[in-house]
């Protein structure tokens, strides 16, 4: 009998050691849900983002052997949302492609775009002849008679923002986007379309290039200071 007690005794330790160590653990994540609301609550966090801001095809030139040689001037826009951080963009690669073929990549220097606002990231993409393969020929002949050229340009950057002083977010922006260009004036359409304030869609957005400043990437005074919070 006193076996049978004894057993009993070190079963119900062993019962109550388990309630009291579920339930610190069940606080815990509790008080963290908590934490992770409050900080929410107060700074609202938005993911930074990446856009096209302005294109123009300044130079074209394709021969009958399928070389394309190409000069573009490109803007991306890194946006921040957030009103009460700062969000830094870094390991930055874009690709420009025709078709499937690369005709350029798109770098920058780690930088921090402050809480509500936007940095523009100015390229003057200048490529060296490019072959293109029979689809690729095939591809300019009808972009050619049809006096658009479609180009695109894909790539992500990694970006860091703080939430409150012990706390960092750290997600990968991406962006696609296809721009035709009407040749030879050279201006651009963008796609995917936007919507206006009332649902309507706009089927492209015409740029004028020629009113902002392109700057070589090599050029641009971009840092890499400490996020404030």
């Amino acid at each position: 009998m006193p076996y049978y007690a004894e057993r009993a005794r070190r079963t119900s330790c062993l019962i109550w050691t388990a309630a009291i160590f579920c339930a610190i653990i069940a606080t815990a994540v509790i008080i963290a849900g908590l934490v992770i609301l409050v900080i929410y609550l107060i700074y609202q966090p938005k993911s930074p983002y990446l856009k096209m801001g302005n294109a123009q095809l300044i130079h074209l030139y394709y021969d009958q052997a399928g070389t394309l040689d190409t000069e573009l001037q490109i803007i991306i826009m890194a946006e921040n949302d957030n009103t009460k951080t700062d969000a830094a963009f870094y390991s930055l690669s874009l690709d420009l492609l025709f078709q499937s073929v690369t005709i350029a990549q798109l770098q920058a220097a780690d930088f921090v775009v402050p809480t509500n606002s936007s940095v523009p990231l100015g390229y003057d993409v200048q490529s060296t002849p490019v072959p293109l393969d029979p689809v690729g020929m095939s591809a300019m002949d009808s972009a050619l008679k049809n006096r658009q050229i479609p180009f695109y340009l894909t790539g992500r950057a990694r970006t860091r923002w703080r939430l409150g002083s012990l706390y960092s977010v750290g997600l990968w922006a991406h962006l696609s986007c296809k721009m035709t260009f009407f040749w030879p004036n050279g201006s651009t359409l963008l796609f995917p379309p936007k919507r206006l304030e009332n649902g309507d869609v706009v089927p492209f957005d015409i740029f004028e290039a020629q009113k902002l400043e392109i700057k070589p990437v090599g050029k641009i005074p971009l840092e890499f200071p400490k996020l404030r919070d």
